[in-house]
C-alpha cells in the first residue's frame, strides 16, 4: 500500500497548499489536507490539533507547518501516528518530499581539516590553546602550528605537549627541517612539509610527513619523494601545492589531477589558502569549488588559514562544504539541495510567494497587525486597513499610521530594513526572524520548536489591542 500523508494547515494557507500538493501529484504517495480551523497555520497549538484533527482512515504520518511550535513526540503519542514538522514555506514542499520528507544527512564527511595558526611563535601557549578550541568548534580537526621564517619559537615543544594533553591532533608547519624535528620529537602527529632533499627528517621522528615538490611545479620530484617513502612502508601525504591565480593556478590544478593519475592510492593534501586569502572575493564559492576538486580526486586532507578579515569564517565554510559534497557524492548527485550553509548572500528560491498569492492573503486579513512579506516585485506590508508594495522601506512609512507609536514604528523599521535587504539581495525573509546568512554569521541560540516566542517589547501593546 502507498503511504498516506496528512498535511495540517489553516484557512489562509490552505489554497496555496492545495495548489502545491496538486502539482506534486499522487504518484509517489497519497495525501489529505486538513484545515483545523485557525487562520494562521503557524499559530495552531497542540490542544487545537488534538481537539480538531480527525485523521482519515489509513493515515501513516502527519505533517505540520515548519513554524508550528508543538511537541512532536507528545502529539505523535496522542494521535497514534508519527507527527513531523515540514518546511517553513509551502513552496519548499516539493524538494522536501523529494527527499522522503527528511532533511539531507550532513553528519558525514571524509576530509580532515588542518587549520594553521600562522602566528603561533608570537602567541602564548594559553592563547594557542584558546584558538585551537575555537577552530575545533568551527570544524577543524588538526591544529597546524605555523613557524615563521627567522622567528624563534622557543615554546614549540611546550605548545605541542599542551595541545596533545588537551586532546588535539597537532601538525608543525615550517620550511626549516630543525623545527620539524623538534615538533616531531615533542609528539606532533604530522609535519609540513618535506621534499626529496629533506626526507632524512623521517628517520628522526614518527610524525606523518606532508611531501611537496623540491622546486615549485616540479611534480617529478614529488613523485620520487613519495616512491622513496612508500618503499620504506612509511605513511605520508602528498601536496602538489595550489598556486595563486595568475601565478600558476591552472597548472597547479592540473598537477593535482596528474599526481592522482600517477599514484591513485596515495593520501593527498590540498592547501586552500592561496586562493581564499589571496583572492578578494567572498570565500564560500571558492571553498566549495576547491573542495569539489578534492572530492573528485579523493583528496582527504585540506590545509586552510583564517587570517584576512574576509576569510574570518573559512573554517566553518570548509566544514559545511565537506559535508555537502560528501552527501552529494554518496547520492551520485549534484551538490544542490543540501542546505543553505554556503548560500550566504543570495538564496536559490528567495521568494516563496507570488505577488498574487500575497494579495489574496492580504484581502483576508481582518486585524490591525501588520504582515510583511517579500516577493519579486518588492516589499509587501499589509493589515486590515490596506496593502502597499514598496522597494524602498522609507516609502512605506507615510501610510503606516504609526507616527505617535514610537515602539511600533521602531519595530516596523527594523523589519522593513530586513525586508529591503532580502528583496535587494534575493534572500528569504520571514517576519520576526533574523535573515539567514549561512555560515557567514555564527548561528544563534537554537530555536525552541515546542513553544511560541514571547512577544517582543514593541509588540505586546499591539497584541493586547488586537
Amino acid at each position: 500500500m502507498r503511504e498516506h500523508v496528512v498535511l495540517v494547515t489553516g484557512h489562509l494557507a490552505r489554497p496555496k497548499l492545495e495548489r502545491t500538493m496538486a502539482a506534486i501529484g499522487r504518484e509517489a504517495f497519497d495525501w489529505t489536507i486538513v484545515d483545523v480551523g485557525v487562520k494562521v497555520a503557524a499559530l495552531m497549538t497542540e490542544e487545537i490539533i488534538r481537539r480538531r484533527l480527525k485523521l482519515p482512515d489509513g493515515a501513516d504520518r502527519v505533517i505540520l507547518p515548519g513554524r508550528a511550535r508543538i511537541d512532536l513526540a507528545a502529539l505523535s503519542e496522542n494521535l497514534g501516528v508519527p507527527v513531523e514538522r515540514g518546511p517553513d514555506e509551502i513552496a519548499d514542499l516539493p524538494k522536501w518530499f523529494g527527499r522522503g520528507g527528511a532533511p539531507p544527512d550532513l553528519s558525514r564527511h571524509d576530509l580532515r581539516l588542518f587549520v594553521e595558526i600562522v602566528e603561533a611563535p608570537n602567541l602564548t601557549v594559553e592563547a594557542i590553546l584558546a584558538r585551537a578550541a575555537a577552530d575545533r568548534a568551527a570544524g577543524g580537526d588538526v591544529v597546524d602550528l605555523g613557524c615563521l621564517p627567522g622567528l624563534p619559537f622557543p615554546h614549540l615543544e611546550e605548545t605541542v605537549a599542551a595541545l596533545k594533553a588537551a586532546g588535539f591532533l597537532v601538525s608543525v608547519d615550517s620550511g626549516d627541517p630543525a623545527d620539524l624535528v623538534r615538533g616531531g620529537r615533542a609528539g606532533a602527529d604530522f609535519v609540513l612539509s618535506l621534499n626529496e632533499t629533506t626526507l632524512w627528517v623521517t628517520d628522526e621522528i614518527a610524525a606523518t610527513p606532508v611531501l611537496i615538490p623540491a622546486e615549485p611545479g616540479d611534480l617529478a620530484s614529488l613523485v620520487r619523494a613519495a616512491e622513496a617513502l612508500a618503499a620504506k612502508g612509511r605513511p605520508f601525504m602528498a601536496d602538489p601545492v595550489l598556486d595563486p591565480i595568475h601565478f600558476g593556478f591552472t597548472a597547479s590544478i592540473e598537477r593535482f589531477a596528474q599526481y592522482r593519475r600517477l599514484r591513485p592510492d596515495d593520501e593527498m593534501l590540498i592547501g586552500t589558502g592561496n586562493l581564499t586569502e589571496l583572492t578578494e572575493a567572498d570565500t564560500t564559492g571558492i571553498t566549495a569549488t576547491l573542495l569539489g576538486i578534492a572530492s573528485e580526486l579523493a583528496i582527504r586532507n585540506a590545509l586552510l588559514v583564517q587570517v584576512s578579515p574576509h576569510t574570518r569564517r573559512t573554517v566553518a565554510e570548509h566544514d559545511a562544504a565537506r559535508r555537502m559534497l560528501y552527501a552529494a557524492r554518496a547520492d551520485a548527485s549534484l551538490p544542490k539541495g543540501y542546505g543553505d550553509a554556503l548560500l550566504c548572500l543570495h538564496d536559490r528560491l528567495p521568494f516563496p510567494s507570488t505577488p498574487a498569492e500575497i494579495a489574496a492573503l492580504a484581502a483576508e486579513v481582518r486585524d490591525r497587525n501588520f504582515r510583511i512579506e517579500v516577493a519579486e516585485d518588492g516589499i509587501h506590508i499589509y493589515n486590515r486597513d490596506g496593502h502597499q508594495v514598496v522597494t524602498d522601506a522609507f516609502d512605506a512609512f507615510p501610510r503606516l499610521g504609526v507616527e505617535s507609536d514610537g515602539a511600533h514604528a521602531f519595530y516596523l523599521g527594523v523589519e522593513l530594513a530586513r525586508a529591503e535587504l532580502a528583496y535587494k539581495l534575493g534572500k528569504r525573509y520571514s517576519q520576526d526572524e533574523p535573515l539567514s546568512w549561512g555560515v557567514a554569521v555564527p548561528a544563534g541560540a537554537q530555536t525552541d520548536t515546542t513553544t511560541f516566542k514571547d512577544a517582543g517589547h514593541t509588540l505586546r501593546a499591539r497584541v493586547k489591542e488586537s
